[in-house]
């Protein structure tokens, strides 16, 4: 087994071969056939979330050890199957909703992972899909995903129903006529970008800094963009708009944040789903007088990521832009990604 792993936080990544393993009991034995490269990759590797004010959510303080192998979008082929195992035989083709809790808990136990406060995330936590096989702890991960290209339905694990969950979110309650602002062109803008259109009636607005990624939003997509560095975006924006009803928030900085708050119309939705990081400094009277809600979304149920897709076996939905790459080029494609050189999504192929 061949696999691409982080051996010290901060350092590029090191390919290390090993016996591939067996599974036991209810594991399953995944032949990766392609996983997508993630921004959340970048932070994996470094080791830590910013969490503003010089303050770091360390890995290794929740008790990540290295080496890890990251990636958690794969989709693959079963290899073999625990004595235990349900649901699945070898061959079968499957995507993995790689966010497995700590399998314990009163969440776990009633299969809602997402809220599990001991995530055991795959590619996150532990070992994921750079490699040429990796171990699924539970048939119960891995959906059907016959009839969505493979690279595609990779990218639907995480960037796909985390945008996905966010939209849905972001979305509540809003009609036509209604301003959705969506910040950030970048994997997961563009991935919301080819779903939203699926879901709503309400006009879309793509915010980002980049005149590259706001040229490709409106190649792609045919949305007005707006450069929410430039001075006065926000009031210009709600001047031009009548005032955005929701804002989906897929940076996550400090401000990007502003900017969307600072959009919204009185009573309106900001959703933030990015992981750049950072600390949020706001008048609390704020929420009050424009009655306000503020959203935290991260990732999807496996729920979501069945109905995404759903949605693109029907053709209601079109892919994110999408380029392959062998895997034993991971480092490098995250190198690309952290000097901002991906279009769309980078999926890596066995």
């Amino acid at each position: 087994m061949v696999s691409h792993q982080i051996l010290e936080w901060g350092k590029p990544l090191e390919t290390r071969e090993y016996p591939t393993p067996e599974p036991t009991g209810s594991q399953v034995l995944l032949k990766v056939d392609a996983c997508g490269v993630c921004h959340s990759d970048l932070h994996i590797r470094e080791g830590f979330f910013d969490m503003g004010g010089g303050q770091k959510r360390r890995l290794a303080d929740q008790g990540v050890v290295l080496p890890l192998t990251p990636g958690h979008e794969p989709v693959g082929t079963v290899a073999a199957v625990g004595p235990d195992a349900d649901g699945v035989r070898e061959g079968d083709a499957r995507v993995v909703w790689p966010w497995v809790g700590c399998r314990k808990c009163r969440a776990c136990l009633r299969h809602e992972d997402i809220f599990c406060e001991r995530g055991r995330y795959l590619g996150a936590r532990v070992d994921g899909g750079f490699s040429d096989y990796m171990m699924i702890p539970d048939a119960r991960y891995l959906l059907d995903y016959r009839g969505v290209d493979p690279p595609i339905a990779a990218t639907y694990a995480c960037a796909g129903i985390t945008a996905y969950a966010a939209l849905k979110r972001g979305l509540d309650g809003l009609k036509s006529g209604d301003v959705l602002l969506i910040i950030g062109a970048g994997g997961l803008g563009m991935s919301a970008l080819q779903i939203v259109q699926a879901m709503t009636e309400a006009t879309i607005v793509v915010a980002d800094r980049d005149a590259d990624k706001r040229a490709l939003a409106e190649r792609v997509a045919g949305v007005r963009t707006v450069d929410n560095t430039a001075p006065n975006a926000a009031e210009d924006l709600k001047r031009e708009t009548g005032s955005v009803a929701a804002t989906v928030d897929f940076v996550g900085a400090e401000a990007t944040t502003t900017f969307g708050i600072d959009s919204l119309r009185r009573g309106g939705t900001h959703v933030i789903v990015g992981l750049f990081g950072g600390a949020l400094t706001l008048p609390i009277p704020i929420y009050i007088y424009k009655l306000l809600r503020l959203q935290g979304s991260h990732v999807g149920t496996p729920q979501d990521l069945q109905e995404l897709l759903d949605l693109r076996r029907a053709g209601s939905i079109a892919p994110p832009p999408i380029s392959t790459r062998p895997m034993g080029e991971a480092e490098l494609a995250m190198q690309d990604l952290e000097a901002g050189k991906v279009e769309g999504r980078t999926v890596l192929v066995n």
